[in-house]
């Protein structure tokens, strides 16, 4: 907070660390053997969200709910920005986001990485002030980065890449299908993880002379997304032939939307073998492990600095990623927590015990509320998200006298494939999707943690059925939701 007397901010600083489709397991303590030091220590010297949520498995629509604080419905940006089918490829103008507000409470801000959350508008239309890396969509290069490249002799246009895998009928002819995986010839000093990296560190640097206004950093690195491209070590770090199918990897569709198995089709992964499946997860795997030791340098600067115990930081990301789980790639009209749940790890010296776990149910863009408490701004009423600062100051645990929902709502709205309409409710025991055009789904996660069996017709869990749909029917009035007018008939009608 401000000290009018001393004519000094003493309101702390923020640096987000965003990562785009990173999965919630890879840093889990039960998860697969992903080494991610950096991020184990942000948990270990603040807390873990065990129950954090994206509230859509898109890009844009992910980081515009970031922006907003606002549930994709309500800020309209339903699919990806860049692409000719994108419902609303930008943000209305006059809607309330937590950058221009730290902007007004006097906050200097930085961001550097991918954008993808507008596609004629950039962070500077936001308040950043932007500082490279390709703000326009993840496959673009932006001039920066090509400059850099360049003065490492090592220009962008000339890499030829290792073990390529792409999808279609051969996994190894890059003449079709989506570019998955590879191993890149450079070192890692000229990918763009480590170049995001040092322009963060220069923007600590420089911000860390400017006593007079505290700094919000936000780094938006392109991974561990497909392609997943990395050098070595990373590429060879993880062995193939060690990697363990999951266990939804038995996934057999049975009783599933038929759009499940669809997308195997449409992904062009149909033919995938576990074999190719372990190639690809092996590189998902090291570019992990590659930014989390970006993520290392990135801390260590603000040590050097000197400001370290007066900046909160946050690591996240905008969705997962099914990396062969269920037998899928990438995502689509699929709410399983693969693509749903993320990383959620927030450090805040003094305030936050270190080593806290909060298994408190929390939405990605519940950080917009929470970075303006921080700075002590009020949050908008338009923003559908809560601060977490009662649970930063509280161990992790809800106040005794504060209500939290325990419940987290998600939506998905289609992308590429067509429009097609899906909402959850998810509790820490069951998940229930309505699925528009097709079968609606019923997890229990406590006896099906992979989700492989849906449960929607089973006799005995009928009573949860009512119970999900109804609340999934409140959420969508209290949000105005505007599918709410069609579907909360079917829900509260539906047997």
């Amino acid at each position: 907070m401000a000290d009018a007397d001393a004519g000094t901010d003493t309101r702390p600083n923020v640096l987000l660390v965003l990562t785009d489709q990173e999965r919630y397991d890879c840093s889990a303590p039960d998860g697969p053997p992903v080494e991610t030091p950096t991020i184990d220590d942000l948990s270990s010297d603040g807390i873990c969200f065990e129950q954090a949520f994206t509230p859509i498995s898109i890009c844009s629509s992910a980081r515009a709910s970031l922006l907003t604080g606002q549930f994709p419905h309500g800020h309209g940006m339903l699919n990806n920005c860049h692409e000719p089918d994108a419902l609303q490829p930008n943000l209305p103008a006059d809607l309330p986001t937590f950058s221009e507000h730290l902007v007004a409470a006097g906050y200097e801000l930085t961001y550097t990485g991918k954008w993808h959350a507008g596609r004629d508008q950039t962070p500077a239309d936001f308040g950043f002030s932007y500082l490279g890396g390709s703000d326009v969509h993840h496959d673009d290069i932006d001039e920066a980065f090509r400059e850099y490249r360049d003065y490492r002799d090592e220009p962008v246009d000339q890499v030829s890449l290792e073990d390529e895998i792409y999808t279609g009928d051969d996994p190894r002819d890059g003449s079709e299908g989506t570019f998955v995986a590879a191993k890149s010839p450079i070192d890692v000093e000229e990918t763009r993880a480590y170049f995001l990296a040092e322009r963060t560190i220069d923007s600590i640097t420089e911000h860390a002379d400017d006593e007079d206004s505290p700094f919000f950093h936000r780094v938006d690195f392109y991974g561990p997304h497909h392609p997943y491209v990395v050098p070595e070590p990373y590429a060879s770090m993880y062995d193939p032939d060690a990697i363990e199918p999951p266990e939804s990897y038995l996934e057999t569709f049975d009783g599933k939307p038929r759009v499940h198995e669809n997308y195997l089709a449409y992904r062009g992964v149909s033919g995938f073998d576990w074999d190719i499946w372990a190639e690809a997860i092996a590189k998902y795997w090291g570019f992990i492990t590659m930014i989390d030791h970006q993520l290392e340098r990135i801390l260590d600067a603000l040590e050097e600095h000197d400001v370290s115990e007066e900046t909160v930081v946050v690591h996240a990301s905008d969705h997962g990623d099914f990396a062969g789980h269920h037998r899928q790639f990438n995502k689509g009209p699929l709410m399983y927590d693969d693509t749903y749940r993320i990383p959620l790890q927030i450090r805040w010296p003094g305030v936050v015990d270190a080593g806290s776990r909060s298994s408190v149910p929390v939405h990605l863009h519940d950080l917009a509320a929470t970075f303006l408490e921080i700075a002590d701004v009020a949050v908008p009423d338009s923003f559908d998200s809560r601060s977490l600062v009662s649970l930063l100051e509280n161990g992790g645990d809800l106040p005794a006298d504060e209500e939290w929902s325990r419940s987290i709502f998600a939506q998905y709205h289609g992308d590429e494939f067509g429009l097609y309409s899906q909402r959850m409710v998810r509790t820490d025991r069951y998940k229930y999707v309505y699925n528009g055009p097709d079968i609606d789904e019923l997890y229990d996660l406590e006896a099906d943690p992979a989700e492989l069996h849906n449960l929607i017709d089973h006799p005995e869990y009928a009573d949860v059925r009512v119970d999900m749909r109804t609340q999934l029917a409140a959420w969508m009035d209290d949000t105005d939701d505007p599918n709410r007018v069609w579907v909360t008939d079917v829900l509260e009608n539906a047997s």
